[in-house]
């Protein structure tokens, strides 16, 4: 008669203690679509030198971009991004030129699923370009050489407004 093999017990390890930090948490359920229309300005001048300068805020999480906000009840998008673009930079005169194009973005807030859309209008900076006053939740505000705000820009959207905006300056001539 054979003898039974025995089978070599197998310690099993303790389960380790705060485990649960490491393994992301679902998120809950969206419960609600949130629709905002913003409107906004790709807002230019020219220099000494006769180059072309955007003026870019840098938001609170530190990303580069143009000035735009949201647009209130009887409020059209052309009205809206002249007063953003007022109260986010202390610009007072200026000229909303052309309506460059329209930009969707989605992300999420607690439960709800918020759809951006963005109105983004040409505008020429006048009068004393030079004295910027940002907002305090703004970490910073500039002006950029074209190249140079392509290269801040960290919305690939805006991007390619940007560039058309651009176009729009050399093929008016302004």
């Amino acid at each position: 008669m054979k003898k039974p093999i025995k089978k070599p017990h197998i310690k099993r390890p303790k389960p380790i203690q705060g485990i649960k930090k490491f393994i992301p948490r679902r998120k809950p359920a969206i419960n609600e679509v949130v629709r905002e229309p913003t409107s906004g300005g790709m807002v230019f001048r020219r220099n000494k030198k006769n180059e072309i300068e955007i003026l870019l805020i840098q938001d609170a999480k530190d990303r580069w971009t143009i000035p735009k906000g949201h647009i209130e009840e009887g409020e059209s998008p052309k009205e809206t991004a002249e007063r953003e673009i007022r109260e986010e930079t202390g610009l007072q005169e200026m000229k909303v030129l052309n309506w460059l194009g329209k930009i969707n973005f989605r992300y999420r807030r607690a439960t709800s699923l918020v759809l951006m859309t963005t109105e983004i209008f040409l505008v020429q900076a006048k009068g004393d370009t030079s004295k910027l006053k940002p907002e305090d939740w703004m970490n910073g505000i500039a002006w950029f050489k074209a190249n140079e705000a392509l290269d801040k820009i960290e919305y690939e959207d805006i991007g390619k407004i940007i560039l058309l905006g651009l176009k729009k300056i050399r093929h008016a001539g302004l």
